[in-house]
């Protein structure tokens, strides 16, 4: 949302266009708001949705967790003043050089989802935690992750099998159900496998610990979302169903759901025109064309999965539909084409437009210097 404290911001300091603002009164809503709906629950922020070290700090300073997926995210949080001991090194594909880098840094709870990655960690962090990550379909997320990660929950058994052979400790099972999950009822399918493999496990007399809930908690941009304590009532009924009255530890990894609705960029339209239809028998199509697109923060639009809210200076004239796109000379710039995206017929070039909800996986996103068009600015307020 556009707080007042950014459009303040924004007001007072005019930085250049595009640029994206966070609040970060915003971001302790969210995260008070996790704790409450998942009292239980250790919250680990997932790093990569956005790694500025305003934010880092702020949410060490509340007690956060953190979820990181590479050595360089693992030292921006150690640098932000965070122990060891509330980092998971959560991606299931690493170095063997950085997983020992990793280990002498102190961490300790290494995500696998297959041998070959056990033997690695095994080899450079002897001794350490492992929790196996299990496929899910990512049914009803709008960003699904279930194609390059996890395994099936049998294999997960003979993973996790496999690294108290090798002298790691068998700590849990984790899944992701998929970025922007809009169904509440999807962790129940996800923890019934995981109950499973717990199961398994114990008739081998291998007791795991803790069940990685992942992400997939939504932030809201066209239509609205069910609230973080929905979502807290359906996880906490699907750990009851599967694991009655021993639930074990739990921890959650929110991304988009902690900083997405914080964050709003400041943009520019370039350029408005026409463009001929050459494939349909109708007039030619209003293209409007920003100083932002797909190669400098809004790569979710990849598959128009993403559709942002759009705030304009015309918000309540006449509105059409027009493809929206962004500034570079890549025909793969396009934001909204199959469903063209409604804005007001009276925006002309240079209006200052706000695209809001996307305080999560723009300023990682973006690339350096395609075209030769900078990194995409942040501030922190």
């Amino acid at each position: 949302m556009a707080t007042q404290r950014i459009i303040n911001f924004l007001k007072t300091r005019r930085p250049e266009s595009p640029c994206l603002v966070v609040d970060l009164d915003i971001i302790k809503e969210n995260y008070l708001g996790f704790e409450k709906a998942l009292p239980q629950s250790r919250v680990f922020y997932a790093v990569k949705a956005n790694p500025a070290p305003e934010i880092l700090r702020f949410l060490a300073s509340l007690g956060s967790c953190f979820d990181t997926a590479s050595i360089a995210e693992i030292e921006m949080v150690l640098e932000a003043g965070v122990t060891p001991d509330r980092i998971s090194y959560g991606n299931t594909i690493k170095k063997e050089r950085d997983i020992a880098r990793a280990h002498v840094l102190g961490i300790t709870l290494y995500a696998v989802d297959c041998f070959e990655e056990v033997k690695k960690v095994a080899c450079a962090a002897p001794s350490a935690r492992v929790f196996c990550r299990v496929f899910t379909d990512g049914a009803g997320a709008e960003w699904p992750l279930s194609r390059k990660f996890g395994c099936m929950p049998e294999v997960a058994v003979d993973v996790l099998r496999q690294a108290n052979k090798l002298g790691l400790e068998a700590y849990g099972v984790s899944f992701h159900v998929g970025s922007q999950q809009i169904d509440p009822t999807a962790w129940d399918r996800a923890l019934k496998d995981a109950a499973n493999v717990f199961k398994n496990m114990a008739r081998e007399g291998i007791s795991l610990k803790m069940i990685n809930l992942g992400g997939g908690f939504p932030t809201r941009y066209l239509k609205d979302v069910p609230t973080a304590q929905v979502y807290g009532m359906e996880i906490f009924n699907a750990l009851s169903r599967h694991f009655g009255n021993r639930i074990p530890e739990t921890i959650i990894e929110p991304g988009r759901g902690m900083v997405g609705n914080a964050g709003v960029i400041r943009a520019e339209v370039v350029l408005v025109s026409r463009r001929l239809d050459n494939d349909k028998d109708k007039d030619n199509i209003r293209w409007v064309y920003l100083d932002i697109g797909k190669f400098n923060g809004l790569v979710e639009t990849i598959g128009e999965a993403i559709r942002y809210p759009i705030v304009t200076p015309h918000d309540g004239d006449v509105v059409g539909p027009c493809v929206l796109a962004g500034p570079t000379c890549d025909s793969a710039d396009i934001m909204y084409e199959k469903i063209p995206y409604e804005l007001p017929l009276s925006l002309s070039v240079g209006d200052e437009l706000f695209i809001l909800g996307t305080g999560a996986y723009t300023t990682t996103y973006a690339s350096v210097a395609f075209n030769g068009f900078g990194p995409l600015r942040s501030y922190v307020i």
